[in-house]
Protein backbone atom coordinates (compact mmCIF):
# COMPACT_ATOMS: atom_id res chain seq x y z
CA UNK A 1 0.00 0.00 0.00
CA UNK A 2 1.42 3.39 -0.98
CA UNK A 3 1.45 6.32 1.42
CA UNK A 4 -1.36 7.98 -0.55
CA UNK A 5 -3.50 4.84 -0.44
CA UNK A 6 -2.95 4.62 3.30
CA UNK A 7 -3.89 8.27 3.88
CA UNK A 8 -7.08 7.71 1.89
CA UNK A 9 -7.88 4.44 3.67
CA UNK A 10 -7.43 6.12 7.05
CA UNK A 11 -9.90 8.83 6.03
CA UNK A 12 -7.45 11.69 6.50
CA UNK A 13 -7.80 13.57 3.21
CA UNK A 14 -10.68 15.98 2.60
CA UNK A 15 -9.73 17.76 -0.65
CA UNK A 16 -6.78 18.69 -2.82
CA UNK A 17 -6.01 21.11 -5.62
CA UNK A 18 -5.51 18.08 -7.87
CA UNK A 19 -5.42 14.54 -6.54
CA UNK A 20 -3.23 13.08 -9.29
CA UNK A 21 -0.52 15.71 -8.96
CA UNK A 22 -0.49 15.64 -5.14
CA UNK A 23 -0.48 11.84 -5.09
CA UNK A 24 2.46 11.66 -7.51
CA UNK A 25 4.35 14.22 -5.44
CA UNK A 26 3.99 12.48 -2.08
CA UNK A 27 4.44 8.94 -3.40
CA UNK A 28 7.72 9.98 -5.03
CA UNK A 29 8.87 11.55 -1.75
CA UNK A 30 9.25 14.91 -3.48
CA UNK A 31 6.80 16.96 -1.44
CA UNK A 32 8.32 19.85 0.48
CA UNK A 33 5.23 20.61 2.54
CA UNK A 34 4.31 22.93 5.35
CA UNK A 35 1.68 23.13 8.04
CA UNK A 36 1.16 26.25 10.15
CA UNK A 37 0.55 26.34 13.91
CA UNK A 38 -0.55 29.66 15.39
CA UNK A 39 0.64 29.82 19.05
CA UNK A 40 -2.60 31.20 20.49
CA UNK A 41 -2.13 29.12 23.69
CA UNK A 42 0.81 27.82 25.68
CA UNK A 43 0.28 24.25 24.49
CA UNK A 44 -0.92 22.28 21.50
CA UNK A 45 -4.15 20.36 22.05
CA UNK A 46 -5.90 17.31 20.65
CA UNK A 47 -7.29 19.43 17.81
CA UNK A 48 -3.74 19.62 16.43
CA UNK A 49 -3.41 15.83 16.23
CA UNK A 50 -4.42 15.34 12.61
CA UNK A 51 -1.88 17.81 11.15
CA UNK A 52 0.87 16.27 13.28
CA UNK A 53 -0.11 12.73 12.29
CA UNK A 54 -0.18 13.72 8.62
CA UNK A 55 3.29 15.27 8.90
CA UNK A 56 4.62 12.05 10.38
CA UNK A 57 3.04 9.88 7.66
CA UNK A 58 4.49 12.06 4.91
CA UNK A 59 7.93 12.31 6.49
CA UNK A 60 8.12 8.52 6.90
CA UNK A 61 7.44 8.28 3.15
CA UNK A 62 10.49 10.44 2.38
CA UNK A 63 8.84 13.85 2.09
CA UNK A 64 10.24 16.99 3.74
CA UNK A 65 8.12 18.74 6.39
CA UNK A 66 8.26 22.39 7.42
CA UNK A 67 6.54 23.18 10.72
CA UNK A 68 5.66 26.86 10.55
CA UNK A 69 5.07 28.63 13.85
CA UNK A 70 2.72 31.56 13.29
CA UNK A 71 4.48 34.19 15.35
CA UNK A 72 3.39 36.81 12.83
CA UNK A 73 -0.08 35.61 11.85
CA UNK A 74 -1.05 35.22 15.53
CA UNK A 75 -0.62 39.00 15.86
CA UNK A 76 -3.66 39.28 13.55
CA UNK A 77 -5.68 36.15 14.37
CA UNK A 78 -7.34 33.60 12.10
CA UNK A 79 -11.07 34.38 11.64
CA UNK A 80 -11.90 30.91 10.28
CA UNK A 81 -15.02 29.46 11.88
CA UNK A 82 -15.16 32.07 14.64
CA UNK A 83 -18.06 34.21 15.76
CA UNK A 84 -15.89 36.60 17.75
CA UNK A 85 -12.63 38.48 17.36
CA UNK A 86 -9.65 36.60 18.75
CA UNK A 87 -8.08 38.06 21.88
CA UNK A 88 -5.11 40.26 21.06
CA UNK A 89 -1.83 38.87 22.36
CA UNK A 90 1.49 40.54 23.11
CA UNK A 91 4.57 39.69 21.07
CA UNK A 92 6.24 38.39 24.25
CA UNK A 93 3.39 36.00 25.01
CA UNK A 94 3.33 34.74 21.43
CA UNK A 95 7.09 34.10 21.54
CA UNK A 96 6.75 32.15 24.81
CA UNK A 97 3.96 30.00 23.37
CA UNK A 98 5.95 29.39 20.19
CA UNK A 99 8.85 27.91 22.17
CA UNK A 100 6.49 25.45 23.87
CA UNK A 101 4.98 24.46 20.51
CA UNK A 102 8.44 23.66 19.16
CA UNK A 103 9.14 21.13 21.92
CA UNK A 104 5.79 19.40 21.43
CA UNK A 105 6.01 19.21 17.63
CA UNK A 106 9.44 17.63 18.01
CA UNK A 107 7.78 14.53 19.51
CA UNK A 108 6.05 13.85 16.21
CA UNK A 109 8.58 15.01 13.62
CA UNK A 110 12.24 14.03 13.24
CA UNK A 111 14.28 17.23 12.90
CA UNK A 112 17.65 15.47 12.97
CA UNK A 113 20.09 15.42 10.04
CA UNK A 114 18.19 18.16 8.20
CA UNK A 115 15.13 15.94 7.74
CA UNK A 116 12.72 18.78 8.58
CA UNK A 117 12.59 22.50 9.30
CA UNK A 118 10.88 24.56 11.95
CA UNK A 119 10.40 28.21 11.02
CA UNK A 120 8.55 31.24 12.40
CA UNK A 121 6.67 33.55 10.03
CA UNK A 122 7.37 36.46 12.36
CA UNK A 123 10.81 36.53 10.73
CA UNK A 124 9.39 37.81 7.44
CA UNK A 125 5.93 39.17 8.34
CA UNK A 126 6.82 41.58 11.14
CA UNK A 127 9.49 43.53 9.19
CA UNK A 128 7.15 44.09 6.21
CA UNK A 129 6.46 47.60 4.95
CA UNK A 130 2.66 47.73 4.72
CA UNK A 131 2.45 49.88 1.59
CA UNK A 132 4.99 47.73 -0.20
CA UNK A 133 3.09 44.62 0.92
CA UNK A 134 -0.17 45.99 -0.49
CA UNK A 135 1.49 46.83 -3.81
CA UNK A 136 3.39 43.55 -4.02
CA UNK A 137 0.79 41.09 -2.66
CA UNK A 138 -2.56 42.82 -2.18
CA UNK A 139 -2.81 43.69 -5.87
CA UNK A 140 -3.24 39.98 -6.67
CA UNK A 141 -6.36 39.50 -4.49
CA UNK A 142 -9.96 40.21 -5.45
CA UNK A 143 -12.03 41.60 -2.58
CA UNK A 144 -15.21 40.23 -4.19
CA UNK A 145 -13.74 36.74 -4.25
CA UNK A 146 -12.36 37.02 -0.70
CA UNK A 147 -15.79 37.94 0.65
CA UNK A 148 -17.21 34.64 -0.64
CA UNK A 149 -14.53 32.59 1.16
CA UNK A 150 -15.79 30.03 3.67
CA UNK A 151 -13.25 31.16 6.28
CA UNK A 152 -14.91 34.60 6.52
CA UNK A 153 -18.58 33.53 6.57
CA UNK A 154 -19.11 33.23 10.32
CA UNK A 155 -17.26 36.45 11.06
CA UNK A 156 -19.16 38.29 8.30
CA UNK A 157 -22.38 37.57 10.19
CA UNK A 158 -21.01 39.16 13.37
CA UNK A 159 -18.74 41.84 11.93
CA UNK A 160 -15.45 41.04 10.22
CA UNK A 161 -12.70 43.46 11.19
CA UNK A 162 -10.23 44.82 8.64
CA UNK A 163 -7.47 43.36 10.82
CA UNK A 164 -8.79 39.81 10.28
CA UNK A 165 -9.43 40.50 6.60
CA UNK A 166 -5.66 40.64 6.14
CA UNK A 167 -5.14 37.12 7.47
CA UNK A 168 -5.71 35.45 4.09
CA UNK A 169 -3.07 37.67 2.47
CA UNK A 170 -0.58 36.89 5.23
CA UNK A 171 -1.09 33.13 5.04
CA UNK A 172 -0.86 33.23 1.26
CA UNK A 173 2.36 35.22 1.53
CA UNK A 174 3.75 32.56 3.89
CA UNK A 175 3.33 29.93 1.18
CA UNK A 176 4.97 32.20 -1.37
CA UNK A 177 7.98 32.90 0.88
CA UNK A 178 8.43 29.20 1.68
CA UNK A 179 8.16 28.37 -2.02
CA UNK A 180 10.78 30.92 -3.00
CA UNK A 181 13.24 30.26 -0.18
CA UNK A 182 12.81 26.55 0.52
CA UNK A 183 11.17 25.06 -2.58
CA UNK A 184 7.92 24.36 -0.70
CA UNK A 185 5.40 22.91 -3.16
CA UNK A 186 2.55 21.74 -0.91
CA UNK A 187 0.57 23.32 1.92
CA UNK A 188 -1.46 21.09 4.26
CA UNK A 189 -3.97 22.03 6.93
CA UNK A 190 -7.51 21.81 8.21
CA UNK A 191 -10.41 21.91 5.79
CA UNK A 192 -11.45 25.30 7.21
CA UNK A 193 -8.22 26.69 5.71
CA UNK A 194 -9.10 25.81 2.12
CA UNK A 195 -9.74 29.38 0.94
CA UNK A 196 -6.51 30.66 2.51
CA UNK A 197 -4.54 27.81 0.95
CA UNK A 198 -5.97 28.48 -2.49
CA UNK A 199 -4.92 32.10 -2.04
CA UNK A 200 -1.35 30.88 -1.57
CA UNK A 201 -1.33 28.68 -4.66
CA UNK A 202 -2.75 31.54 -6.73
CA UNK A 203 -0.18 34.02 -5.40
CA UNK A 204 2.66 31.63 -6.31
CA UNK A 205 1.20 31.17 -9.80
CA UNK A 206 0.89 34.91 -10.34
CA UNK A 207 4.23 35.99 -8.88
CA UNK A 208 6.48 33.00 -9.60
CA UNK A 209 4.71 31.40 -12.54
CA UNK A 210 4.80 28.00 -10.83
CA UNK A 211 2.15 25.50 -9.83
CA UNK A 212 1.79 24.72 -6.14
CA UNK A 213 -0.56 22.37 -4.34
CA UNK A 214 -2.82 22.25 -1.31
CA UNK A 215 -4.24 19.38 0.73
CA UNK A 216 -6.78 19.64 3.51
CA UNK A 217 -7.54 17.21 6.30
CA UNK A 218 -10.91 15.79 7.26
CA UNK A 219 -12.49 17.57 10.20
CA UNK A 220 -12.35 15.11 13.08
CA UNK A 221 -15.78 14.85 14.69
CA UNK A 222 -17.21 12.41 17.19
CA UNK A 223 -20.19 10.23 16.26
CA UNK A 224 -22.33 12.93 17.91
CA UNK A 225 -21.03 15.55 15.48
CA UNK A 226 -18.91 17.36 18.07
CA UNK A 227 -15.30 18.44 17.71
CA UNK A 228 -12.99 15.93 19.31
CA UNK A 229 -10.93 17.05 22.30
CA UNK A 230 -13.53 19.11 24.16
CA UNK A 231 -14.49 18.22 27.74
CA UNK A 232 -16.37 19.88 30.58
CA UNK A 233 -12.99 21.05 31.90
CA UNK A 234 -11.94 22.47 28.53
CA UNK A 235 -9.49 21.28 25.88
CA UNK A 236 -7.39 18.12 26.12
CA UNK A 237 -3.85 19.52 26.08
CA UNK A 238 -0.57 17.89 25.08
CA UNK A 239 1.25 19.62 27.94
CA UNK A 240 1.27 17.23 30.96
CA UNK A 241 1.04 20.23 33.30
CA UNK A 242 -2.35 21.13 31.77
CA UNK A 243 -3.70 17.60 31.09
CA UNK A 244 -1.89 14.86 32.99
CA UNK A 245 -0.87 11.68 31.13
CA UNK A 246 -3.49 9.81 33.17
CA UNK A 247 -6.26 12.27 32.22
CA UNK A 248 -5.06 12.18 28.61
CA UNK A 249 -5.21 8.38 28.61
CA UNK A 250 -8.64 8.42 30.23
CA UNK A 251 -10.05 10.74 27.58
CA UNK A 252 -9.30 8.26 24.81
CA UNK A 253 -10.07 5.19 26.93
CA UNK A 254 -13.58 6.56 27.40
CA UNK A 255 -14.48 7.45 23.80
CA UNK A 256 -17.82 6.24 22.48
CA UNK A 257 -17.95 2.77 21.00
CA UNK A 258 -18.93 4.27 17.65
CA UNK A 259 -15.74 6.38 17.53
CA UNK A 260 -12.96 4.03 18.60
CA UNK A 261 -12.14 2.41 15.24
CA UNK A 262 -12.32 5.71 13.36
CA UNK A 263 -9.93 7.29 15.86
CA UNK A 264 -7.59 4.29 15.63
CA UNK A 265 -7.46 4.72 11.85
CA UNK A 266 -7.02 8.48 11.83
CA UNK A 267 -4.89 9.16 14.90
CA UNK A 268 -2.57 6.18 15.29
CA UNK A 269 -0.13 4.17 13.24
CA UNK A 270 -1.71 0.82 14.13
CA UNK A 271 -1.72 -1.21 10.87
CA UNK A 272 -5.00 -0.99 8.99
CA UNK A 273 -5.17 -4.78 8.79
CA UNK A 274 -5.24 -4.99 12.60
CA UNK A 275 -7.95 -2.34 12.81
CA UNK A 276 -10.01 -4.20 10.20
CA UNK A 277 -9.98 -7.29 12.43
CA UNK A 278 -11.56 -5.19 15.18
CA UNK A 279 -14.64 -4.39 13.07
CA UNK A 280 -16.52 -7.37 14.53
CA UNK A 281 -15.44 -6.71 18.11
CA UNK A 282 -17.95 -5.84 20.81
CA UNK A 283 -18.20 -5.78 24.59
CA UNK A 284 -14.91 -6.53 26.34
CA UNK A 285 -13.10 -6.77 23.01
CA UNK A 286 -14.16 -3.23 22.13
CA UNK A 287 -12.80 -2.07 25.48
CA UNK A 288 -9.49 -3.64 24.48
CA UNK A 289 -9.59 -1.52 21.30
CA UNK A 290 -10.14 1.59 23.43
CA UNK A 291 -7.16 0.63 25.59
CA UNK A 292 -5.05 0.28 22.46
CA UNK A 293 -6.15 3.71 21.24
CA UNK A 294 -5.41 5.36 24.58
CA UNK A 295 -2.06 3.62 24.96
CA UNK A 296 -0.82 4.45 21.44
CA UNK A 297 -1.64 8.15 21.73
CA UNK A 298 -0.36 8.55 25.30
CA UNK A 299 2.91 6.85 24.31
CA UNK A 300 3.25 9.15 21.31
CA UNK A 301 2.55 12.39 23.18
CA UNK A 302 4.18 11.58 26.52
CA UNK A 303 6.17 8.32 26.57
CA UNK A 304 5.63 4.54 26.55
CA UNK A 305 6.42 4.58 30.28
CA UNK A 306 3.71 7.16 31.03
CA UNK A 307 1.27 5.23 28.82
CA UNK A 308 1.97 2.02 30.72
CA UNK A 309 1.52 3.76 34.09
CA UNK A 310 -1.78 5.24 32.96
CA UNK A 311 -2.98 1.88 31.64
CA UNK A 312 -2.10 0.04 34.84
CA UNK A 313 -3.68 2.74 36.99
CA UNK A 314 -6.86 2.56 34.94
CA UNK A 315 -7.03 -1.22 35.18
CA UNK A 316 -6.43 -1.06 38.92
CA UNK A 317 -9.20 1.50 39.40
CA UNK A 318 -11.75 -0.50 37.43
CA UNK A 319 -10.83 -3.75 39.14
CA UNK A 320 -10.10 -2.68 42.73
CA UNK A 321 -10.69 1.05 43.01
CA UNK A 322 -7.00 1.63 43.80
CA UNK A 323 -6.09 5.32 43.98
CA UNK A 324 -2.45 4.91 42.97
CA UNK A 325 -1.45 7.09 39.99
CA UNK A 326 -4.92 8.60 39.56
CA UNK A 327 -5.31 12.41 39.29
CA UNK A 328 -5.20 14.06 42.70
CA UNK A 329 -5.77 17.39 44.40
CA UNK A 330 -4.25 18.60 47.65
CA UNK A 331 -6.81 20.61 49.61
CA UNK A 332 -5.57 23.56 51.66
CA UNK A 333 -6.70 23.36 55.28
CA UNK A 334 -8.01 26.93 55.01
CA UNK A 335 -10.84 25.60 52.80
CA UNK A 336 -12.33 23.67 55.76
CA UNK A 337 -15.10 25.04 57.94
CA UNK A 338 -15.41 23.68 61.47
CA UNK A 339 -13.13 20.78 60.59
CA UNK A 340 -15.01 19.63 57.47
CA UNK A 341 -15.51 20.37 53.77
CA UNK A 342 -18.79 20.28 51.85
CA UNK A 343 -19.10 17.91 48.90
CA UNK A 344 -19.96 20.74 46.50
CA UNK A 345 -16.84 22.67 47.49
CA UNK A 346 -14.75 19.50 47.25
CA UNK A 347 -15.85 18.75 43.69
CA UNK A 348 -15.27 22.34 42.67
CA UNK A 349 -11.78 22.46 44.25
CA UNK A 350 -10.89 19.24 42.39
CA UNK A 351 -12.21 20.85 39.16
CA UNK A 352 -14.48 17.90 38.55
CA UNK A 353 -17.44 20.15 37.80
CA UNK A 354 -17.59 23.59 36.14
CA UNK A 355 -20.18 25.23 38.44
CA UNK A 356 -22.03 24.81 41.71
CA UNK A 357 -25.31 24.31 39.86
CA UNK A 358 -23.84 21.52 37.74
CA UNK A 359 -22.39 19.94 40.91
CA UNK A 360 -25.77 19.88 42.61
CA UNK A 361 -27.45 18.35 39.55
CA UNK A 362 -24.80 15.65 39.39
CA UNK A 363 -25.31 14.75 43.07
CA UNK A 364 -29.11 14.74 42.71
CA UNK A 365 -28.77 12.31 39.79
CA UNK A 366 -26.69 9.94 41.92
CA UNK A 367 -23.52 10.53 39.97
CA UNK A 368 -21.08 11.03 42.87
CA UNK A 369 -19.44 8.56 45.24
CA UNK A 370 -16.86 9.28 47.94
CA UNK A 371 -14.78 6.31 49.08
CA UNK A 372 -17.31 3.87 47.54
CA UNK A 373 -20.31 5.51 49.26
CA UNK A 374 -22.91 7.21 47.06
CA UNK A 375 -23.52 10.84 48.01
CA UNK A 376 -27.27 11.50 48.19
CA UNK A 377 -27.23 15.10 49.44
CA UNK A 378 -25.36 18.21 48.40
CA UNK A 379 -25.03 19.08 52.09
CA UNK A 380 -22.82 16.01 52.62
CA UNK A 381 -19.63 16.85 54.56
CA UNK A 382 -16.18 15.24 54.43
CA UNK A 383 -14.29 15.41 57.71
CA UNK A 384 -10.75 16.62 58.18
CA UNK A 385 -9.76 13.14 59.35
CA UNK A 386 -11.08 11.62 56.09
CA UNK A 387 -9.20 14.16 54.01
CA UNK A 388 -5.97 13.58 55.92
CA UNK A 389 -6.26 9.88 55.07
CA UNK A 390 -7.35 10.72 51.54
CA UNK A 391 -10.67 10.09 49.78
CA UNK A 392 -11.40 8.74 46.30
CA UNK A 393 -14.14 10.59 44.46
CA UNK A 394 -15.98 8.78 41.69
CA UNK A 395 -17.83 10.98 39.21
CA UNK A 396 -20.15 9.09 36.91
CA UNK A 397 -18.94 5.65 35.90
CA UNK A 398 -15.42 6.37 34.71
CA UNK A 399 -13.89 9.44 36.38
CA UNK A 400 -11.85 8.87 39.55
CA UNK A 401 -10.01 11.52 41.56
CA UNK A 402 -8.09 11.48 44.86
CA UNK A 403 -8.38 14.37 47.33
CA UNK A 404 -6.36 14.86 50.51
CA UNK A 405 -4.99 17.50 52.84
Amino acid sequence: MTVWEELKARGLIAQTTGEDSVRELVEAGKAVFYIGFDPTADSLHVGHFLPLILMRHLQKAGNFPIALIGGGTTMVGDPSGRADLRQMMTAERIAENAEKFKAQIGKFIDFSEKRALMLNNADWLLPLNYVEFLRDVGVHFSVNRMLTAECFKTRMEHGLSFLEFNYMLMQSYDFYVLHEQYGCNLQCGGDDQWSNMLGGTELIRRKAGHDANALTLTLLLTSEGKKMGKTAKGAVWLDPAKTTPYEFYQYFRNVNDADVLKFLRMLTFVPLAEIAEMEAWEGAQLNAAKERLAYELTALVHSPEEAERAREATRAIFSTGSAENMPSTTIDASALTDGALGIVDLLMLCKLTPSRGETRRLIEQGGVEVSDVKVDSFTHMISEAELRTGVVIKKGKKTFHRASL
